[in-house]
């Protein structure tokens, strides 16, 4: 459709600036309410009436003329009070759709993008917020490469931070292990099938629960819970310490544990930056020199920022709301706030630091693709990382102030370009419905019953390790394909479970608009009907078995049955203007359209819509018109060709999404 768009386009400014001397910038198209009004149509008339003094339908009765016999469509006409609807030549636009199928993908164009989500702290267990960053970025990633971007993915590793010192905490003061005794914890829990980030789950809420429990501090003392994390922090920032070694073993562990959890679902990274990386390159140092040789941060003298360094941020109207008008990014004990950090990494990114990290290959994929941590010490050759062009920070809304803050600090150093192309990529927390946490053994109150979901809190233990949440979406899979396929092996099966489960969450995952809190529900999630991943699994596979049952009665490769189809006439899709065949194939030609608008507006709900409407759109197809009993031979094979363009393009839109098509359901 873009290529019709594109030569229609192309004509009507040619023809406005001929005949009418007018500047036009660009052609807007409509999509008619039912078929029979055309496929599209330009309101370009009612835009020019005003200036021309003339008619809007005059107007458009010229602009039809002048798009007579423009290639893709068979006519162009006036209609309403000034309307150019636009109709396709239907064969031909049914084998463009092919012809772009077939066509090899375009050479990557434009500068790096760095899309950085995930970020989970190394403390414990992924959770199921978790698993909505990293489809949201995961997603984004897949959709930016098939536009023809360079893409690189990046998780940061915030691996000297306040959580883990608490796990420390947990080991050294509630299980009394020195570096040796977490080694042999880890054999024992690999003995035992438990893992590592899963203990570590259950340890850390054991550690809240300590310092919720000790006894208040005495005025001018500090609590316990200060004074073992100053003590803990203090020892990690040495490095050589004992519980330095025990933080930087335990989050190392559990990093890769994250990495297998995000690996059921598909998702993957090029590079891990680590922060005590960060520190260890004195990027804050230098990014706090730039700062202040830019004036725009100083040494507070007085009030209760006195000693801290601080961001001056009065000047700037996004931030006229803050009862301060100013932002620490130094403490007066001279630690580095969050935000601090941030900057110095966002700075880097742009490659705007004039400093670089040291890598190491940190893990190799089944396909061989290596993914590589930033380390004190690395290897001469590795792949180029940093300096993007555009920089993408997938993190949940309530970091949108600090957020604004990195953006701002950009601006302030000159750097009007990259704080524009510094984009949050926000969205809302994940909760759960009251069945769902009932089913996951998490106690429901009777009052909570009737609420839209319950919200988790991973300070006290109560929410759900990502990776339970996905054994039981494959075993509630598994009964179903059972009941379904009983005589499939306990292999076939599995396989079969684990891709329903990854396409049911990610599709939900996709599903609600970002700034929605989305409460799962497994039902919801697993059913075969509606908006889910399983019905938009089902129909491409449905459509599979179709092309698969075609190709053997013909005695042909599934893989040529395109080529058979094209000896057919397609004439026939001109016959029944309102039919499902046409309706199916007009809202194929929306697929790049519906991704590029998509990451324009970080919208990602959109492709799930969209998914669920090819869906619908084939089934109507299918249970209207025969394919394999059809007997007219041209009907057959236009009908062969429409099933084909389906399976290849809703495959190809799920795996945008990171939802696996299974070889059965």
């Amino acid at each position: 459709m873009e290529w019709i768009k594109a030569e229609v386009s192309r004509r009507l400014l040619a023809f406005v600036r001929d005949h009418y001397s007018l500047p036009v910038e660009s052609i807007g198209f409509l999509y008619p309410p039912t078929p029979d009004l055309g496929d599209l149509a330009v309101p370009l008339a009612f835009d020019l009436a005003k200036q021309l003094r003339k008619a809007p339908r005059l107007i458009a009765s010229d602009l039809a003329d002048a798009l007579a016999d423009t290639p893709g469509l068979r006519r162009a006409e006036m209609a309403g009070g000034g309307y150019v609807n636009l109709f396709f030549d239907r064969p031909r636009y049914t084998r463009f759709l092919l012809e772009e199928l077939q066509a090899p993908p375009a050479p990557a164009v434009g500068g790096k993008v760095i899309v950085e989500h995930t970020n989970i702290n190394p403390n414990k267990a992924a959770h199921i917020g978790h698993l909505r960053n990293a489809a949201l970025g995961d997603t984004l990633a897949r959709c930016l490469r098939f536009l023809g971007r360079r893409v690189e993915v990046q998780n940061y590793i915030d691996d000297t931070g306040v959580q883990v010192a608490d796990l420390v905490i947990g080991i050294s003061h509630l299980e009394k292990l020195d570096l040796q005794g977490v080694l042999r914890l880890e054999a024992e829990l690999e003995r035992q099938g438990r893992p590592l980030d899963h203990y570590c789950w259950d340890l850390y809420s054991r550690v809240t629960e300590m310092f919720e429990q000790a006894p208040s501090a005495s005025p001018g003392e500090k609590s316990l819970q200060d004074r073992l994390r100053s003590d803990t922090l203090h020892a990690m920032e040495q490095g050589n310490s004992p519980l330095a070694k025990i933080a930087a073993h335990l989050a190392d562990r559990i990093v890769r544990c994250h990495l297998r959890t995000m690996l059921r679902i598909g998702v993957r990274y090029n590079l891990l930056p680590r922060e005590s990386d960060i520190l260890a390159h004195r990027f804050w140092e230098k990014a706090f020199e730039l700062l202040k040789a830019s004036g725009k941060v100083a040494l507070a003298r007085g009030g209760k920022n006195a000693g801290c360094w601080v961001m001056d941020l009065s000047s700037n109207p996004e931030f006229a709301s803050l009862t301060e008008g100013e932002k620490v990014l130094v403490r007066s004990n001279g630690t580095v706030t969050y935000v601090g950090k941030d900057i110095a990494y966002q700075l880097w990114k742009f490659g705007l630091l004039g400093s670089d990290f040291h890598y190491r290959p940190y893990f190799t994929y089944s396909e061989g693709e290596v993914l590589w941590t930033t380390s004190r010490e690395g290897e001469q050759e590795h792949p180029p990382f940093g300096s993007g062009e555009t920089i993408y920070n997938v993190i949940d809304v309530r970091q949108s102030y600090l957020q604004q803050i990195v953006m701002e600090s950009l601006r302030l150093l000159g750097h009007t370009r990259q704080a524009e192309h510094s984009i949050h990529f926000a969205y809302e927390m994940v909760a759960l419905s009251p069945g769902c946490a009932a089913e996951m053994g998490i106690p429901v109150r009777e009052e909570e019953r009737s609420r839209p979901f319950l919200e988790m809190s991973g300070r006290k233990g109560i929410g759900v390790k990502a990776d339970d949440l996905l054994d039981n979406l494959v075993r509630r899979a598994e009964e179903e394909v059972a009941s379904r396929n009983s005589d499939l092996s306990s292999e076939t099966r599995g396989q079969v479970a684990r891709a329903i489960a990854v396409g049911a969450l990610r599709y939900y995952m996709l599903r609600f608009t970002r700034n929605k809190i989305i409460a799962f529900d497994f039902s919801d999630a697993l059913s075969f009907d509606g908006e889910t991943g399983p019905y938009v699994q089902y129909a491409v596979v449905r459509s599979s078995g179709i092309l698969t049952k075609v190709a053997a009665s013909l005695s042909l490769e599934v893989g040529d049955l395109a080529r058979w189809a094209l000896d057919g006439d397609l004439g026939f899709l001109d016959e029944d203007v309102r039919g499902e065949e046409w309706e199916l194939l007009s809202v194929l030609g929306r697929h790049r359209l519906t991704v590029e608008q998509a990451v324009v507006g970080l919208e990602f709900s959109a492709l799930a819509k969209y998914a669920f409407i090819l869906a619908q759109k084939f089934n109507a197809f299918y249970h209207r018109h025969p394919v394999l009993q059809e007997p007219d031979p041209d009907r057959q094979r236009g009908r062969v060709l429409l099933t084909h363009l389906f399976q290849r393009r809703m495959t190809t839109l799920l795996d945008l999404m990171g939802i696996p098509v299974p070889p059965l359901m």
